[in-house]
């Protein structure tokens, strides 16, 4: 069994999947904002996939991941590398570029 891949990330560096090149959905960013502010209590880590650049691109977590950039700048997340990718990501928009 291989051992599960955590790491701490700021939000702003982590790129959009190209099917949310937009970013998250402003209604259910503001749903979920007014639910739970600016706390990662009983939050799952974002799911994320590497690139061949490095470069870490959400699979999972697009509104949350922005919902803590936009309001708690700076602060680190938890992630979940789920897989390594083939191709580089680092073309992709940031979610720090797209606030």
């Amino acid at each position: 069994m291989k051992p599960r891949d955590f790491r701490e990330v700021d939000p702003a560096l982590l790129r959009l999947p190209g099917s949310r090149r937009d970013g998250a959905d402003p209604l259910k960013l503001q749903r979920q904002f007014s639910q739970y502010g600016l706390s990662t209590i009983g939050m799952p880590p974002l799911e994320v996939k590497q690139g061949s650049d490095g470069e870490l691109v959400i699979y999972d977590g697009v509104t949350r991941a922005t919902r803590l950039a936009k309001h708690s700048a700076g602060t680190l997340v938890k992630v979940e590398v789920t897989g390594i990718l083939t191709s580089p990501v680092g073309s992709l928009p940031t979610i720090g570029e797209n606030l």
